[in-house]
This record gives structure tokens, C-alpha cells and sequence, in this order.
């Protein structure tokens, strides 16, 4: 049956989210007026989600190559690099943000089964996901509501599709109230020669598209992750994809058995635009490897769940479990016939070409036809640099109280029970973090999730960090700590830092402000890259993370989330975070300037975030990097946990219960704190970076202390592991007193309280 399309304008072109400036292109581009399929097309491609075109100018100053990397960022789906022994770890974040704000159940579950493919499709098996949430005040019913959705989404779908979540985080923040961030990761391990590159190469070779039928699901989810979100957005929930995890575990196995008979040619996950962006990005890339290239497919060979699409429909769906495969001419049946065993579809519906066009048929007729490197980067999509205007956060200096004023055993039990802070086991509990039996250690006993490489000594360390707080208070200096402390995390375990992938979620770029955000947050974490040595393997930008409160128009914090990957080398040397032995020592590493700017403790006391974030010395944590990587390997620490959020004394009651079925106390004396009227508030609260806490055995400190002196770290004795209670004095004085298991309530029960879980 043949549709009408309706006739193409300006004003047809602004409704898809294009500029009069981006058509007035487009006709150039074409020397035409382009059909209404065509329009789609350049629509999804060049939004902001597909095409980078506010960012890519900025991204391109990140260190993208370099240390131990096989492809440079972007490059391919995903990052990959080197870890010895002819093995390569591929890894990525993404976001699902504004699917997630709508219907937060299906919007994390396929923003869950979108990453695991993206690996998937460079040959890898996923071998471990992380995420990294954001979600406004508990006490709200709809953020409660959005917290559930979202987190049996990610755990619904991981758990079935058999990879372990190993780790993560959670913030609960005002200004994301009505726009959650939901960006997950994905990691996979793959031999170098087993690798697939996203390519359409071989004039000829037929094409495929290998999974899922193909429906009206997800149609225009780039453009709708490309606008604001408001109280319009509940209408978008048609541009949210539908996940099934089982059909994507056969397509894991099935894609991977394919790729070994060796007559695959290139291979690109259905992801953002469904078929338009595999199509158009593979034959782009083609062209400029090669030279020549393009691709010819014809719509009505496109299996398809429901009658009546048209061209412009199956083009935009972004129906999941769908990947695009090109295979070696005159072998394709080999392929089906793999899929086929494990009753997954795989259908012929075109072929690699040398024109440079991707060409659309549907009905015996072409309905579109465009020179595919005008679709992508570095061809013809629009790449733009906005007005960055700095605009100082309108933040109170917070007016301290004198410490004798102030109760510090209530101040602290509710820092701990603050639901940032507290234990995350409500969450983690429902992911399955030891299937496929490679996790190291469960979730919370070591600063960065540690699994076994099978057939190995060696462990692969990772971890996503963001506190969005700093970065809002001071963009470059938030983004410097954001990769800094991802490092040190993943240092705390013994592993070396290797490499980052990221995902960069701020507000409407087209606000000087915003863009200013993220360019300078951007810088930070290029200098902290280069500083550590931990180049940028791709990601994600989502910006129009936008909501209303209080009648007016706010963005989110600036959250530049990062995903770090680290390698040990014996995983015998792993180190976890939680005391292990009573009688060990208890050492602080680093002694940077307290301030309690940017912390929680400020928040939640003072009502202010305070007027900067903390500081960061990158010589020094690249300093603190080899000296814990030192002392794991020559096994010298029973455990390391860093100082963050909620400061020294949130690490310190973190480290004693955080193993909740065995804990310990501990015995700390915190000398030379000084007279001021609040340097008491400082030395237990603040969040000042650079610092580490480990606990010895006595007779290694002399040893360690060399060791630190050597690698011109500070470090000091503070106390030693008892077998239960918690005492900290200043000077000698006893301040605080606890019994673990007071410490155990305001911990572990606190989040599940402030979500009200016998509500939903």
C-alpha cells in the first residue's frame, strides 16, 4: 500500500528540530527539496543526540589516543584497550535520561541492553555494567516513583540477559527532581583478532539486519533525547523503546558465533535513529577508509511487527535487540544460518555500494537518497560553537557555628543516614553481581568493582564518579576531581588506571552559561586525563537536561559522569576497602587544606553548598596513584578506602561497617587540629580531595611510611582497628562515640526510609 507523504517545508523542517539555516543546507546538499523520508533522515542524524554538533568542537580537545589504546575515540562503537596477553577490554557509557524521566522502567532497561550491544558488536562478550543515577529528593512521590522504575529496569533486564552489575552510584539531588540522569556502562572482553569494526566495506556485499522485527517504538527517540523535557514530554512515551532481554541474549550469542566464522565484514548495533544511523554511519565510514562506499537497502525486505509503515517510520523506529551486519558476498547464507540455529531472524536487505550514497527503496521506488558522509561528522552534519558566558553559581557563604555549640554524635549519624551517603544494599541487592562467576569481591567492600580475567592472574578494576556538586560550583576544578577521584578508586584496589569513557550530561547548550559548564568542565577533565595518563576512549554528551520547579526553568547540576577502567596484575594483590584485623594501624594519606566547601555535611547543616568545590592537585594524585598500585603489589595494606563524600569521618565509619555481616570498630586520635571556633567540623567533615585511609599491619608502618615519604606523599598514623565501638578524639580529646551498631542503623536502613518503599 502506498502513503502520501506530506510535502516538505520550512516549517516542516522546524517541527523535526531543524534550523532554517540546517534546511536552507539540506537543499543545498540535495539540489532539491528532500521527501519526507529524507527529512527524517537529516532530521535524527543531525540532532544533537546522532550528529555532537554543539560538543564535538569541544571533545576534540580530549586526549582521544595514546596509552594503551587499539582505536581512537569514536572510532568505533565503543572504546577498546589493550590489557596484555592478546586480550582488549571494550567499554562505554550512555546515557537514557529523558526516556527514563517518562517511563523509567523501559527507559533504563533498554538504556541497559543499548550499551551491552554497543560492545557486543566489536566482538566482545559483555563481561560486567555499571551505572551511574541521579534523582531528586525522596521525600517527592513522583522521584520515589522514578527510583523504583528505574532501578527494575536496570536489574529486570541485566539479570536476565546474564551480565553482573557490579557497581555504581547514586546521588539524590534537588535539580533533578523532574529529569533523572540514567547513564549506564557496559564492559566486555574480546582477543584483538576477534575484533569487528563498524564498517560497510566490499562493493557488493550483501547487508543484513539481524534481531527484532522492526515496529513503531522509539520513533524520533533522537530528536526527543535532543529537546527539553516538560509537562508536554508524558506524550513523547511512543519515542521510548520496548526491551526484551532474552531476545537480546540470543542475539549476544548468535552475533558472536557469527563473527567467528570470519564472513562478517562490519557490524553496528540499531541504536539512536534504528536503521538510518547503522546505515548511514557504516557507509560513512567506509568511505573514509577506503575511499568508495555507500549503501543500497530496500525497506520492504525489512521484517516488520506491524502493518502499514512507511518508509519514514521504519527508517526512525528504534525497535531494540536490531543490528546491522555486512557480510562477505557469496557467504551470507553462513551467517543465517548461524542466527537461524538460535532462532534469531537475519534478512538480506541490501548492499554495500560505490556511489557514496545511502540509497532507500521501498515499493520499487527510491524514497531516499543522500550522500551518506553529509549525514555524519567530518562530512556534511553541522558542527557549531556556542556563546560560553561564566555565570557564579548564586551560593551562600555558610556562617559556621562554633564546634562546642553543636551536637557531633547526632550531626554525625545523620550525615551518615543522608541518602547520598547511606548504603545503596536496597539497590544493589536486586542486580545480580556474581553471575558469570568472574566479581572478585561483592558490591561495597572495595572502592571499584574487581573481576578475574578467566585463564589469568590478572583483574579488571572500574568505576563511575561524578560529584555534580563541585562541578557546579567551579566547572573545571569539578571536572579535574571527577576523573581524579575515579582514579583513585581505582588505585585503592591495586590497579592501574588505564582509561576513561564518559557521559556528559548538562543543560540547553544554547544557554551561555550551560555551554560555559560544560566547556570548562570538559577542559578539567582533559588535564586530568593527560595528568594520569588515561586517554578518552568516546562516550556520550545529553544535553536539555532541563526541568521546572517552582514555576520556573532550571537545569541540572553539571554531571560530566565518568567511567574508568584499571588493570591489576595479580589479583591475589586486590585490596578491599573495609577493616579486616583488629590491631591493624590506621593511616591517613594526603593532607591537603580542609575546607567544607562543596560537601554534604555543608548542605545538610548550613543549607548551602558552599561558594567553590575543593581543590585538586593532580601531581599529587598521580603521586597517591603509584603509591597505593606500590603497596598492593608488594602487598603491604589490608585495605584502602578514599576519602569523599561526607569526609573523613563518613570513610572511617564506611570502612568499619561497610563488610555489614562482620564489623569492626576503631581507636582514632586526630592531633594538631588547631583552636579555631569550627576546625573540629573540618577535620570530621570535610570532603578535601587527595586522601586515602588504610589500615596495616603494625609492623608494616615503617615500611609504608618510607614508601609514601618516597613517593612525596603526606601520611600520618591516626589510630588502630578494635574489636568493636567507634571512638575519634582531637588533641586527645574524645569527641565522638559510637557502638557499631548504632552506625549499622543510621547506615543501612536510612534510604529505604526516605524512599517510603511500603508505598510503592
Amino acid at each position: 500500500m502506498k502513503h502520501t507523504e506530506p510535502d516538505v517545508t520550512l516549517a516542516l523542517a522546524a517541527e523535526h528540530g531543524l534550523s532554517a539555516e540546517e534546511y536552507e543546507k539540506i537543499l543545498g546538499i540535495l539540489g532539491r527539496t528532500p521527501s519526507f523520508t529524507e527529512l527524517g533522515i537529516f532530521s535524527v542524524m543531525w540532532s544533537e543526540h546522532c550528529s555532537y554538533k554543539n560538543s564535538i568542537a569541544v571533545l576534540k580537545t580530549l586526549p582521544r589516543e595514546g596509552g594503551a589504546l587499539l582505536t581512537e575515540a569514536g572510532e568505533e562503537n565503543a572504546g577498546l584497550v589493550d590489557i596484555g596477553d592478546n586480550l582488549a577490554v571494550a567499554f562505554k557509557i550512555e546515557s537514557h535520561n529523558h526516556p527514563s524521566a517518562v517511563e523509567p522502567y523501559q527507559g533504563a532497561a533498554t538504556g541497559v541492553g543499548g550499551i551491552h550491544r554497543d560492545i557486543f558488536t566489536m566482538g566482545a562478550r559483555p563481561v560486567a555494567s555499571l551505572n551511574s543515577l541521579r534523582f531528586g529528593s525522596p521525600k517527592d512521590s513522583r522521584v520515589r516513583y522514578l527510583v523504583d522504575g528505574v532501578v527494575r529496569g536496570i536489574g529486570d533486564y541485566g539479570n536476565s540477559f546474564g551480565v553482573p552489575t557490579v557497581g555504581g552510584e547514586i546521588y539524590f539531588e534537588e535539580c533533578y527532581t523532574g529529569n533523572p540522569l540514567v547513564n549506564a556502562m557496559s564492559v566486555g572482553l574480546v582477543e584483538h583478532h576477534k575484533t569487528v569494526s563498524a564498517t560497510a566495506m566490499g562493493e557488493g556485499n550483501p547487508v543484513l539486519i539481524v534481531g527484532s522485527s522492526t515496529g513503531r517504538d522509539g520513533i524520533h527517540g533522537a530528536t526527543f533525547a535532543s529537546e527539553d523535557l516538560s509537562e508536554a514530554s508524558e506524550d513523547k512515551r511512543p519515542s521510548v523503546q520496548v526491551g526484551d532481554p532474552f531476545a537480546e541474549k540470543l542475539l549476544l550469542e548468535a552475533t558472536l558465533e557469527a563473527i567467528a566464522t570470519g564472513y562478517v565484514v562490519g557490524l553496528q548495533d540499531m541504536g539512536a535513529a534504528g536503521i538510518t544511523s547503522s546505515t548511514s554511519e557504516m557507509s560513512a565510514r567506509g568511505i573514509e577508509k577506503t575511499g568508495s562506499g555507500g549503501i543500497e537497502i530496500d525497506l520492504d525486505l525489512v521484517p516488520i511487527r506491524e502493518e502499514g509503515m512507511t518508509a519514514y517510520e521504519i527508517m526512525l523506529s528504534e525497535s531494540q535487540e536490531r543490528m546491522l551486519i555486512v557480510a562477505l558476498k557469496g557467504y551470507e547464507h553462513k551467517i543465517i544460518e548461524v542466527y537461524q540455529k538460535w532462532d534469531v531472524q537475519a534478512v538480506v536487505i541490501g548492499k554495500v555500494t560505490a556511489d557514496g550514497l545511502l540509497r532507500v527503496k521501498q515499493h520499487g521506488e527510491t524514497v531516499a537518497e543522500i550522500p551518506s558522509l553529509t549525514l555524519v561528522l567530518g562530512g556534511g552534519a553541522p558542527v557549531y560553537q556556542r556563546e560560553a558566558i561564566e555565570k557564579i553559581p548564586m551560593t551562600e557563604k555558610a556562617k559556621l557555628e562554633a564546634d562546642q555549640t553543636l551536637d557531633m554524635h547526632a550531626l554525625a549519624l545523620n550525615l551518615l543516614s543522608r541518602p547520598s551517603i547511606a548504603s545503596k544494599q536496597w539497590v544493589y541487592r536486586q542486580y545480580d553481581s556474581m553471575v558469570q562467576t568472574n566479581t572478585l569481591t561483592p558490591v561495597g567492600v572495595t572502592d571499584a568493582a574487581v573481576i578475574r580475567i578467566k585463564g589469568s592472574k590478572k583483574g579488571l578494576a572500574m568505576k563511575t564518579d561524578c560529584n555534580s556538586r563541585y562541578v557546579y560550583l567551579n566547572p573545571e576544578t569539578g571536572g579535574k576531581i571527577a576523573v581524579a577521584e575515579c582514579a583513585r578508586n581505582i588505585a585503592c584496589t591495586g590497579a592501574r588506571p588505564l582509561a576513561i569513557t564518559n557521559c556528559l550530561n548538562f543543560g540547553n547548550p544554547y544557554k551561555p552559561e550551560v555551554y560555559f559548564q560544560f566547556k570548562a568542565s570538559v577542559e578539567g577533565m582533559g588535564a586530568a586525563c593527560r595528568a594520569f595518563n588515561t586517554p578518552v576512549t568516546g562516550g556520550n554528551v545529553s544535553f536539555y537536561n532541563e526541568t521546572t520547579i517552582g514555576g520556573g526553568r532550571t537545569a541540572i547540576y553539571p554531571t560530566p559522569t565518568i567511567g574508568m577502567i584499571g588493570l591489576l596484575d595479580d589479583i591475589s594483590s586486590c585490596v578491599g576497602s573495609t577493616f579486616r584485623f583488629v590491631g591493624d594501624a590506621i593511616l591517613l594519606l594526603g593532607d591537603p587544606e580542609l575546607t567544607l566547601d562543596g560537601s554534604e555535611y555543608l548542605v545538610m547543616q548550613y543549607g548551602t553548598p558552599g561558594i567553590d568545590s575543593p581543590s585538586v592537585d593532580l601531581q599529587h594524585e598521580k603521586n597517591l596513584q603509584e603509591l597505593l598500585i606500590s603497596l598492593a603489589a608488594k602487598k603491604l595494606v589490608h585495605s584502602a578506602h578514599d576519602v569523599s563524600d561526607g569526609g573523613l569521618f563518613t570513610a572511617l565509619a564506611e570502612k568499619a561497617i561497610m563488610k555489614k555481616d562482620a564489623p569492626l570498630g576503631f581507636a582514632v586520635n586526630l592531633e594538631d587540629v588547631g583552636s579555631s571556633d569550627y576546625r573540629i567540623q573540618e577535620h570530621l567533615f570535610s570532603e578535601a580531595q587527595g586522601r586515602v585511609l588504610i589500615s596495616i599491619p603494625p609492623e608494616n608502618a615503617k615500611q609504608v611510611i618510607e614508601t609514601a615519604n618516597a613517593c612525596n606523599v603526606p601520611v600520618r598514623v591516626i589510630g588502630k582497628v578494635v574489636a568493636s565501638d567507634i571512638t575519634i578524639a582531637v588533641n586527645g580529646r574524645n569527641i565522638l562515640r559510637f557502638s557499631t551498631e548504632e552506625l549499622l542503623e543510621a547506615y543501612y536502613d536510612a534510604l529505604e526510609q526516605a524512599l517510603h518503599l511500603d508505598e510503592l
